[in-house]
């Protein structure tokens, strides 16, 4: 049975889209923490950005990672403090937009940020997710509509947006969180019958899944993990 996996969708429409940018062209990384994609920009000019402020244990509520490290971060301001006496070819957002106060003065920024005509900015967020890196966590629900309607006014054409998963893969990853939570929360692990079950509602979850995403249609529409955006400055 083929396997939703949201992250690793994400990361590898990322790497082919950072392939197909123009060598020696600029890049700019809002919002890079570790710098993961870093490795697939050795053909461009890369430039990273973060805030510099989340250490790994958050306030240890929701999701944390642990560790973090901003030793690769080469500009270290908050997003909307970016100097903007540079413009770049390209600007890469991914999994950022939930993370900051404002995520409209965010975006408005970003498109300052970049060439015009021509600039490009890839963007990635959720459209729904689970609270992680509290306390730097403000927003959820990306959709279609706050991208065809911020980026138009703000002088950019979308010329790519696809959808990671729909409403069967988000139920079918989070029923496979299901350990997981009840562990965090409850202290205890997941009775043996309960976790068979959530097993068994799990798999039902990703054969509909694979199904509807080979649909005409498919439910992405109604529910999605993330949506992937390419948009160009007229």
């Amino acid at each position: 049975m083929e396997k939703f996996n949201n992250p690793a969708n994400r990361d590898v429409w990322i790497a082919e889209q950072l392939k197909q940018l123009p060598a020696g062209t600029s890049l700019l990384d809002v919002g890079a923490g570790e710098c993961p994609y870093k490795p697939l920009c050795e053909h461009l000019q890369y430039v990273s950005q973060d805030v510099n402020m989340y250490d790994g244990t958050g306030n240890q509520k929701g999701l944390q990672t642990g560790t973090w490290s901003f030793d690769k971060i080469d500009i270290r301001c908050d997003l909307l403090d970016i100097p903007e006496d540079r413009q770049f070819d390209s600007l890469l957002c991914t999994e950022v937009l939930e993370h900051v106060p404002d995520p409209i003065r965010s975006i408005e920024k970003m498109s300052r940020l970049v060439k015009h005509p021509g600039g490009k900015m890839l963007i990635t967020a959720p459209f729904c997710s689970l609270t992680h890196f509290a306390p730097y966590y403000y927003a959820n629900g990306f959709s279609e509509y706050f991208y065809k309607f911020h980026l138009d006014r703000l002088g950019f054409d979308i010329v790519h947006m696809s959808f990671n998963g729909g409403w069967f893969d988000y139920m079918a990853q989070e029923l496979g969180r299901t350990s997981q939570v009840y562990q965090q929360y409850m202290g205890k692990k997941l009775p043996a019958s309960i976790k068979l079950a959530t097993k068994v509602c799990r798999k039902i979850m990703q054969r509909l899944g694979n199904a509807d995403r080979k649909s005409e249609r498919g439910s992405s529409e109604l529910l999605t993990c993330g949506l992937h955006v390419i948009a160009v400055a007229r």
